[in-house]
Order: structure tokens, then C-alpha cells, then sequence
């Protein structure tokens, strides 16, 4: 597995293949939600194996924060480590930039994986795109 920081428009297309599958075709979220105004904005991750790609993410920074993003992985390819890969990745790259606060919005079922990486619950849970969510942060 190898998680690659996007540098062009092929591993974009890939990144949005895989969040197109997982949140549009899966979690059913409409697409005009799914690909946003802040696209430009963001820094764009994708989680290949081998020439696959199977996860995506992406980053912004948002009143000091890195704002961690659309974390994805293909469904065959869950609960084997690669969504701590791409966090890892996405963290290694906030930090280079001297962000060294990270928010999320997690989707409830996502909290425990969010926890174990140290994310603290620091919201009350809302809807996004009709699925339960809540606000994570992460210091240090």
C-alpha cells in the first residue's frame, strides 16, 4: 500500500474514484455534495495498491487547523490498517506545514477508529449529507 500526496490530474481522478464509490455509490450522499467548492483548496491524498487506488482523503488548514477531509477506503480494504496509513500520511504533511492541531467531522460509526488516533469527540452530533456525525480534534 502506498499513500501518494496528489501532484497531478490522474491520481486526483483516482482520489475522486474511490470517495465517488464509498460516499456517493455506498453511503448513497449525493454528488453535487460530495465534490465541493473547497476541491481547489485542498491538498488531495490517495491510497493506492500497487496502480488501484482504494482510499482517498484530503487536507485543509482552517483557523489554525489541519482540517482533515473525505478519509476513504474502498470497502474490501477496511479494518486492515490503511485508513491509520493515509491519517498518518495526511498528519506527517500538516505537521510540515506547522499545523500541529487537527479537526474532523466523523461520521458516528468512524469514532472509535478517530479515538484510537487520538481524536476527542467536541461536538454534539449533526447531519451531513443525512448521516450522524460529530466534531474530533486532535492536539499535539
Amino acid at each position: 500500500m502506498n499513500v501518494i500526496l496528489v501532484t497531478n490530474e490522474t491520481q486526483l481522478k483516482d482520489a475522486y474514484s474511490v470517495r465517488m464509490r464509498v460516499f456517493v455509490e455506498e453511503q448513497q450522499v449525493p454528488p453535487e455534495e460530495e465534490i465541493d467548492q473547497y476541491e481547489n483548496d485542498a491538498t488531495h491524498f490517495v491510497v493506492y495498491d500497487g496502480s488501484k487506488p482504494i482510499g482517498a482523503g484530503r487536507l485543509r488548514e482552517l483557523d489554525n487547523f489541519g482540517k482533515v477531509e473525505r478519509i476513504c477506503i474502498d470497502k474490501d480494504y477496511r479494518t486492515k490498517g490503511i485508513g491509520k496509513l493515509l491519517m498518518d500520511a495526511i498528519e506527517k504533511e500538516a505537521k510540515e506545514r506547522g499545523l500541529t492541531a487537527f479537526k474532523l467531522n466523523a461520521q458516528i460509526q468512524a469514532t472509535e477508529f478517530y479515538s484510537k488516533l487520538g481524536y476527542e469527540v467536541c461536538s454534539d452530533v449533526f447531519l451531513d449529507a443525512g448521516i450522524p456525525h460529530v466534531t474530533m480534534k486532535k492536539l499535539g
